[in-house]
């Protein structure tokens, strides 16, 4: 399965047979199997992208690869790197910019790996130094619109752990803030914050 959040929607890419797993039946969410040329989407994502009273809509088809390959066909793909950092009281390390509460990430430089790209930009980000990867997480995937057209930021997340304690926002990349804080309260008192964001931190819940 395959989830890519458009203006805050998500639009779900599945295997047939599992289209309707965990699923409520309602006005609100449109259940579509996939017939095989990528143009297909494209009514999808303009009904996400728009303010309709549609809130997700869910595409199925028996190969969830070659739904996933078209889609894409369609997009710029950027990848991406980020890290969930716990310090020694289990507390994680957040970021404000741009008017949203976010986790410390950024996109992949040429030549370099998804871990590296991820321990770059936290440690960029949020000033810290002595920081490692326990685990990766999982990827997110949000579309949007760019000079050249649609793109998807493909984000690849990781656990991490530090114990530094000195943050230093790096404010030439508009973060205003970083801070430790808990996972609990960052998700029930922090906002505004991507629902892509929401996930990583349910991870660790």
């Amino acid at each position: 399965m395959y989830k890519i959040y458009i203006n805050e929607k998500p639009l779900i890419l599945k295997e047939s047979g599992k289209e309707s797993k965990g699923v409520k039946t309602d006005k609100k969410t449109l259940v579509t199997p996939y017939l095989g040329k990528p143009k297909f989407f494209l009514p999808y994502i303009d009904m996400l992208s728009k303010n309709t009273k549609v809130e997700k809509v869910i595409i199925h088809h028996h190969d969830v690869k070659a739904l996933k390959r078209d889609f894409f066909s369609l997009v710029q793909r950027i990848k991406a790197g980020g890290g969930l950092v716990l310090n020694e009281k289990d507390e994680i390390l957040v970021i404000f910019r741009r008017g949203f509460w976010d986790l410390p990430k950024g996109k992949m430089e040429p030549g370099e790996t998804k871990r590296k790209s991820a321990l770059r930009e936290v440690m960029e980000e949020t000033g810290i130094k002595d920081v490692r990867i326990e685990k990766k997480l999982l990827k997110t995937y949000h579309l949007f619109n760019n000079k050249r057209g649609r793109a998807i930021k493909e984000s690849h997340w990781y656990l991490m752990r530090t114990s530094d304690k000195k943050l230093v926002p790096q404010h030439e990349e508009d973060i205003e803030i970083a801070q430790w804080i808990s996972a609990e309260k960052f998700l029930n008192e922090c906002k505004p914050m991507f629902k892509n964001i929401k996930e990583v931190v349910r991870q660790i819940m």
